[in-house]
């Protein structure tokens, strides 16, 4: 094997050498950071969860995993939810809140005022967005079980893509790495081209959600979907 075979596998065993349990319960509780009040912007969510699903021996754990982090998910923005309901203003306009920038809190408000439960969702997907819209969406008054609603199919997605194609990735080197010296290159060329289309896709709905705000003559959304004061 090459050198970055050797690595791989050192690395890839290493992570599969962790408790399950322990590795599954890690990426839970990294997400629910993530997602909870401007915690997001410092945890590296994304990557903790590709190296937890890399170390996947077989399906049940890849199930394991995915349900972790969309509980975890799910929490974290609970978490941004009820603290947004409770201490919205206060967080805004601490010395954190003002780190962050007014025009990123009037941007979070504009979007969800603009697009509704359709926000709430696609934050999942948008830096900065998905810290600040739970937070933002508490302190709107929108209701709960609709927020949950519409950030639960999101979290499943979301877990489901980088879960699968890591893990997929790691089981593809593994089987490769004992024969094939370029196995390594394959894993690497994978993940690349993954996070590449992952930047890609938040680019577009970055600049679909930029020109969607910043269209003032959009229609608001119906009434029976726009957050209530």
């Amino acid at each position: 094997m090459g050198w970055l075979n050797d690595a791989l596998s050192a690395i890839l065993d290493a992570v599969q050498s962790v408790d399950p349990v322990l590795r599954t319960l890690l990426a839970g509780l990294a997400i629910a950071l993530e997602t909870s009040v401007l915690v997001g912007l410092i945890v590296p969510g994304d990557t903790i969860v590709i190296v937890a699903a890399t170390g996947t021996a077989d399906a049940a754990q890849g199930v394991a995993l995915g349900v972790a982090v969309v509980l975890g998910a799910l929490a974290g923005e609970s978490v941004g939810y009820a603290l947004g309901r409770w201490l919205g203003p206060w967080i805004r306009h601490s010395w954190l809140g003002r780190r962050i920038g007014e025009r990123n809190w009037a941007r979070s408000e504009r979007y969800l005022r603009r697009r509704g439960g359709v926000a709430i969702f696609l934050s999942r997907f948008l830096p900065v967005l998905h810290s600040l819209v739970p937070l933002t969406v508490g302190m709107s008054g929108y209701p709960y079980r609709r927020f949950i609603a519409w950030t639960l199919p999101a979290c499943v997605l979301w877990a489901g893509i980088y879960i699968s194609i890591a893990a997929a990735a790691a089981d593809s080197y593994r089987e490769l790495s004992d024969r094939a010296h370029w196995a390594g290159y394959v894993f690497v060329g994978v993940i690349a081209v993954f996070l590449l289309v992952v930047w890609l896709v938040k680019h577009l709905l970055q600049r679909a959600e930029r020109r969607h705000m910043d269209d003032d003559t959009a229609p608001d959304p119906a009434p029976g979907d726009a957050p209530t004061a």
